[in-house]
Protein backbone atom coordinates (compact mmCIF):
# COMPACT_ATOMS: atom_id res chain seq x y z
CA UNK A 1 0.00 0.00 0.00
CA UNK A 2 1.08 3.32 -0.92
CA UNK A 3 0.72 6.41 1.43
CA UNK A 4 1.34 9.87 -0.18
CA UNK A 5 -1.22 11.56 2.78
CA UNK A 6 -3.15 10.69 5.86
CA UNK A 7 -5.87 12.86 5.69
CA UNK A 8 -7.90 9.69 6.83
CA UNK A 9 -6.68 10.67 10.41
CA UNK A 10 -9.15 12.82 11.88
CA UNK A 11 -6.81 14.41 14.49
CA UNK A 12 -4.90 17.75 14.88
CA UNK A 13 -2.06 17.97 13.00
CA UNK A 14 1.19 18.79 14.54
CA UNK A 15 3.70 19.36 11.73
CA UNK A 16 3.46 18.04 8.12
CA UNK A 17 6.68 18.13 6.66
CA UNK A 18 8.22 16.76 3.23
CA UNK A 19 8.37 13.01 4.30
CA UNK A 20 6.60 12.79 7.63
CA UNK A 21 2.70 14.04 8.89
CA UNK A 22 2.89 14.29 12.78
CA UNK A 23 -0.72 14.38 15.17
CA UNK A 24 -0.99 15.81 18.78
CA UNK A 25 -2.15 13.68 20.53
CA UNK A 26 -2.14 15.59 24.19
CA UNK A 27 1.06 14.48 26.21
CA UNK A 28 1.92 11.92 22.56
CA UNK A 29 2.62 12.63 19.41
CA UNK A 30 1.61 10.27 16.41
CA UNK A 31 4.37 9.72 13.56
CA UNK A 32 3.46 8.76 10.27
CA UNK A 33 6.34 8.38 7.37
CA UNK A 34 4.81 8.58 4.05
CA UNK A 35 6.35 7.53 0.87
CA UNK A 36 6.84 10.88 -0.76
CA UNK A 37 10.23 11.42 -1.49
CA UNK A 38 12.02 15.01 -1.74
CA UNK A 39 15.04 16.19 -3.39
CA UNK A 40 16.85 19.78 -3.35
CA UNK A 41 14.69 20.61 -0.96
CA UNK A 42 11.61 20.06 -3.08
CA UNK A 43 9.11 16.99 -3.11
CA UNK A 44 8.11 15.04 -6.03
CA UNK A 45 4.65 14.17 -7.14
CA UNK A 46 5.74 10.36 -7.21
CA UNK A 47 5.92 7.75 -4.62
CA UNK A 48 8.59 5.39 -3.68
CA UNK A 49 7.20 2.24 -2.40
CA UNK A 50 8.13 0.90 1.02
CA UNK A 51 10.48 4.11 1.67
CA UNK A 52 8.22 5.05 4.64
CA UNK A 53 8.32 1.50 6.19
CA UNK A 54 12.10 1.13 5.51
CA UNK A 55 12.65 4.67 7.24
CA UNK A 56 10.42 3.49 10.14
CA UNK A 57 11.72 0.49 10.71
CA UNK A 58 15.71 1.33 10.61
CA UNK A 59 14.54 4.33 13.00
CA UNK A 60 12.74 2.06 15.10
CA UNK A 61 16.06 -0.28 15.14
CA UNK A 62 18.25 1.96 15.64
CA UNK A 63 16.42 3.41 18.95
CA UNK A 64 16.25 -0.16 20.35
CA UNK A 65 19.81 -0.57 19.60
CA UNK A 66 21.15 2.67 20.73
CA UNK A 67 19.33 3.20 24.21
CA UNK A 68 22.33 2.56 26.06
CA UNK A 69 23.84 5.52 25.02
CA UNK A 70 20.38 7.49 25.42
CA UNK A 71 16.61 7.48 26.05
CA UNK A 72 14.77 7.78 23.28
CA UNK A 73 10.95 9.16 22.51
CA UNK A 74 9.52 5.57 21.47
CA UNK A 75 6.68 4.54 22.85
CA UNK A 76 5.39 1.96 20.62
CA UNK A 77 4.88 0.68 16.89
CA UNK A 78 1.83 -1.44 17.64
CA UNK A 79 -1.20 0.09 16.10
CA UNK A 80 -3.42 -1.94 18.23
CA UNK A 81 -1.92 0.03 21.56
CA UNK A 82 -2.31 3.24 19.50
CA UNK A 83 -5.16 5.64 21.39
CA UNK A 84 -7.80 7.76 19.88
CA UNK A 85 -9.52 4.72 17.46
CA UNK A 86 -6.41 4.89 15.54
CA UNK A 87 -6.05 0.93 15.80
CA UNK A 88 -9.14 0.77 12.95
CA UNK A 89 -6.13 1.97 10.64
CA UNK A 90 -4.18 -0.56 11.27
CA UNK A 91 -3.31 -1.61 7.87
CA UNK A 92 -2.51 1.75 6.77
CA UNK A 93 -0.02 2.67 9.95
CA UNK A 94 1.51 -0.71 10.72
CA UNK A 95 5.38 -0.79 9.34
CA UNK A 96 4.99 2.97 8.95
CA UNK A 97 4.06 4.89 12.09
CA UNK A 98 5.27 5.38 15.76
CA UNK A 99 3.86 6.38 18.31
CA UNK A 100 6.03 8.89 20.70
CA UNK A 101 6.51 10.96 24.07
CA UNK A 102 6.00 14.74 22.84
CA UNK A 103 9.54 16.57 24.01
CA UNK A 104 10.74 20.12 23.80
CA UNK A 105 12.80 19.67 20.50
CA UNK A 106 16.16 21.42 20.74
CA UNK A 107 16.52 24.12 18.56
CA UNK A 108 19.81 22.84 16.59
CA UNK A 109 20.53 19.49 13.86
CA UNK A 110 23.56 18.15 15.70
CA UNK A 111 25.82 16.44 12.86
CA UNK A 112 28.57 13.98 13.00
CA UNK A 113 30.66 13.32 10.18
CA UNK A 114 33.42 10.81 9.74
CA UNK A 115 34.26 10.82 6.14
CA UNK A 116 34.58 14.31 3.91
CA UNK A 117 31.71 14.52 1.94
CA UNK A 118 28.57 17.25 1.23
CA UNK A 119 28.61 20.59 2.76
CA UNK A 120 31.45 19.63 4.92
CA UNK A 121 33.42 19.01 1.70
CA UNK A 122 32.76 22.21 -0.04
CA UNK A 123 33.28 24.29 3.38
CA UNK A 124 36.75 22.15 3.79
CA UNK A 125 37.48 23.27 -0.04
CA UNK A 126 36.91 26.80 0.85
CA UNK A 127 38.62 27.32 4.14
CA UNK A 128 40.39 24.08 5.12
CA UNK A 129 37.94 23.55 7.88
CA UNK A 130 34.40 22.28 8.29
CA UNK A 131 32.67 24.70 10.63
CA UNK A 132 35.82 26.38 12.30
CA UNK A 133 37.34 23.04 13.25
CA UNK A 134 40.54 22.80 11.30
CA UNK A 135 41.30 19.63 9.31
CA UNK A 136 44.83 18.52 7.49
CA UNK A 137 45.71 19.44 4.51
CA UNK A 138 45.04 17.29 1.09
CA UNK A 139 42.14 15.76 2.32
CA UNK A 140 40.20 14.19 -0.90
CA UNK A 141 36.21 13.46 -1.36
CA UNK A 142 35.35 10.70 0.66
CA UNK A 143 38.54 10.56 2.65
CA UNK A 144 37.55 9.29 6.45
CA UNK A 145 38.88 11.74 8.96
CA UNK A 146 41.09 11.10 11.61
CA UNK A 147 38.59 11.38 14.24
CA UNK A 148 34.52 12.22 13.70
CA UNK A 149 33.90 15.43 13.97
CA UNK A 150 30.26 17.58 15.90
CA UNK A 151 29.23 19.76 12.94
CA UNK A 152 25.81 21.48 14.43
CA UNK A 153 23.12 23.80 12.29
CA UNK A 154 20.96 26.12 13.18
CA UNK A 155 17.15 24.80 12.53
CA UNK A 156 15.37 26.77 9.50
CA UNK A 157 12.24 27.17 9.38
CA UNK A 158 12.81 27.69 5.36
CA UNK A 159 14.98 26.65 3.01
CA UNK A 160 18.61 25.06 4.10
CA UNK A 161 20.03 24.54 7.49
CA UNK A 162 22.91 26.71 8.42
CA UNK A 163 26.33 25.20 9.46
CA UNK A 164 27.82 26.84 12.55
CA UNK A 165 30.85 26.82 15.06
CA UNK A 166 30.63 24.76 18.03
CA UNK A 167 31.45 28.26 19.94
CA UNK A 168 28.14 29.84 17.96
CA UNK A 169 26.02 26.51 19.10
CA UNK A 170 26.88 27.89 22.62
CA UNK A 171 25.96 31.00 22.70
CA UNK A 172 22.48 29.88 21.24
CA UNK A 173 21.85 27.17 23.51
CA UNK A 174 24.25 27.37 26.33
CA UNK A 175 27.24 26.03 26.75
CA UNK A 176 26.36 22.78 28.78
CA UNK A 177 23.46 21.52 26.65
CA UNK A 178 26.07 22.16 23.63
CA UNK A 179 28.63 20.17 25.13
CA UNK A 180 25.97 17.18 26.24
CA UNK A 181 24.84 17.42 22.88
CA UNK A 182 27.98 17.08 21.13
CA UNK A 183 29.50 14.17 23.33
CA UNK A 184 26.13 12.07 22.93
CA UNK A 185 26.11 12.45 19.08
CA UNK A 186 29.83 11.52 18.83
CA UNK A 187 28.95 8.30 21.30
CA UNK A 188 25.81 7.39 19.00
CA UNK A 189 27.75 8.29 15.63
CA UNK A 190 30.77 5.76 16.90
CA UNK A 191 28.37 2.96 18.15
CA UNK A 192 26.37 2.70 14.81
CA UNK A 193 29.09 2.94 12.76
CA UNK A 194 30.69 0.04 14.53
CA UNK A 195 28.34 -2.05 13.91
CA UNK A 196 27.37 -0.54 10.26
CA UNK A 197 30.71 -1.86 9.42
CA UNK A 198 30.29 -5.36 10.51
CA UNK A 199 27.68 -5.39 7.73
CA UNK A 200 30.07 -4.00 5.27
CA UNK A 201 28.51 -0.33 5.23
CA UNK A 202 30.18 3.01 5.75
CA UNK A 203 28.56 5.51 8.22
CA UNK A 204 29.89 8.48 6.56
CA UNK A 205 28.14 11.34 8.26
CA UNK A 206 24.94 11.53 10.39
CA UNK A 207 22.38 14.29 12.03
CA UNK A 208 20.14 13.62 15.18
CA UNK A 209 17.93 16.63 16.66
CA UNK A 210 17.30 16.00 20.61
CA UNK A 211 14.87 17.08 22.77
CA UNK A 212 14.23 17.76 26.75
CA UNK A 213 11.16 15.48 28.49
CA UNK A 214 11.55 16.04 32.24
CA UNK A 215 14.63 17.78 32.76
CA UNK A 216 15.99 14.84 30.43
CA UNK A 217 17.65 14.74 27.33
CA UNK A 218 16.39 12.58 24.73
CA UNK A 219 17.13 11.74 21.05
CA UNK A 220 13.56 12.29 18.87
CA UNK A 221 12.66 12.37 15.38
CA UNK A 222 14.47 9.43 13.31
CA UNK A 223 17.83 8.06 13.51
CA UNK A 224 20.38 6.25 11.40
CA UNK A 225 18.05 6.35 8.07
CA UNK A 226 19.22 6.48 4.78
CA UNK A 227 17.22 10.26 4.71
CA UNK A 228 19.37 11.56 7.77
CA UNK A 229 22.95 9.75 7.15
CA UNK A 230 25.15 8.68 4.35
CA UNK A 231 25.45 4.79 3.91
CA UNK A 232 28.19 4.06 1.77
CA UNK A 233 29.36 0.31 0.36
CA UNK A 234 32.59 -0.71 1.81
CA UNK A 235 32.84 -2.84 -0.52
CA UNK A 236 32.77 -0.09 -3.94
CA UNK A 237 34.64 2.24 -0.81
CA UNK A 238 37.43 4.68 -2.93
CA UNK A 239 38.50 8.48 -1.44
CA UNK A 240 38.74 10.41 -4.15
CA UNK A 241 35.53 10.48 -5.66
CA UNK A 242 31.91 10.16 -4.87
CA UNK A 243 30.43 6.93 -3.34
CA UNK A 244 27.55 4.78 -4.36
CA UNK A 245 25.05 5.43 -1.50
CA UNK A 246 21.77 3.61 -0.03
CA UNK A 247 19.97 6.31 -0.30
CA UNK A 248 18.15 8.38 -3.41
CA UNK A 249 21.33 8.22 -5.67
CA UNK A 250 19.37 7.34 -8.11
CA UNK A 251 16.98 10.38 -7.88
CA UNK A 252 19.69 12.64 -7.42
CA UNK A 253 21.94 11.14 -10.39
CA UNK A 254 18.95 11.12 -12.70
CA UNK A 255 18.08 14.87 -11.53
CA UNK A 256 21.59 16.03 -12.57
CA UNK A 257 20.50 14.72 -16.55
CA UNK A 258 17.65 16.45 -16.99
CA UNK A 259 16.16 20.51 -17.54
CA UNK A 260 15.06 21.13 -14.62
CA UNK A 261 15.79 24.46 -12.15
CA UNK A 262 15.45 22.66 -9.17
CA UNK A 263 12.81 24.62 -8.36
CA UNK A 264 9.31 23.47 -7.33
CA UNK A 265 6.97 22.55 -9.21
CA UNK A 266 9.11 19.03 -9.28
CA UNK A 267 9.22 16.90 -12.55
CA UNK A 268 7.09 13.49 -12.64
CA UNK A 269 9.89 10.62 -12.07
CA UNK A 270 10.12 7.62 -14.80
CA UNK A 271 9.23 4.40 -13.36
CA UNK A 272 12.92 3.09 -13.51
CA UNK A 273 14.17 6.12 -10.86
CA UNK A 274 11.49 5.30 -8.58
CA UNK A 275 12.24 0.92 -8.87
CA UNK A 276 16.06 1.70 -8.55
CA UNK A 277 15.50 3.85 -5.14
CA UNK A 278 12.65 1.84 -3.94
CA UNK A 279 15.60 -0.87 -4.38
CA UNK A 280 17.94 1.07 -3.01
CA UNK A 281 16.26 2.06 0.23
CA UNK A 282 15.20 -1.60 0.79
CA UNK A 283 18.88 -2.92 0.69
CA UNK A 284 20.03 -0.54 3.41
CA UNK A 285 17.31 -1.91 5.36
CA UNK A 286 18.38 -5.35 4.81
CA UNK A 287 22.20 -4.89 5.10
CA UNK A 288 21.63 -3.18 8.18
CA UNK A 289 18.80 -5.17 9.86
CA UNK A 290 19.56 -8.78 8.53
CA UNK A 291 16.19 -9.16 7.33
CA UNK A 292 13.51 -8.67 4.90
CA UNK A 293 10.67 -5.59 5.49
CA UNK A 294 7.76 -6.84 6.61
Amino acid sequence: MLIGDTDFINLPLHIKGKVRNVYDLGDKLLIVVTDRISAFDVVFPNLIPNKGKVLNSISKFWFDYTQDVIDNHVITTDVSEYPEGLSQFKEELSGRSMLVKKIKMVEAECIVRGYLEGSGLKDYRKTGSICGIKLPAGLRQADKLPEPIFTPSTKATEGHDQNVSFEELCNVIGTELAQKLKEISIKLYEKASRYAESKGIILADTKFEFGILDGKLVVGDEIFTPDSSRFWDMKDYEPGRAQKSFDKQFLREYLETIDWDKQPPAPTLPDDVVKNTELKYLEAYELLTGKKLD
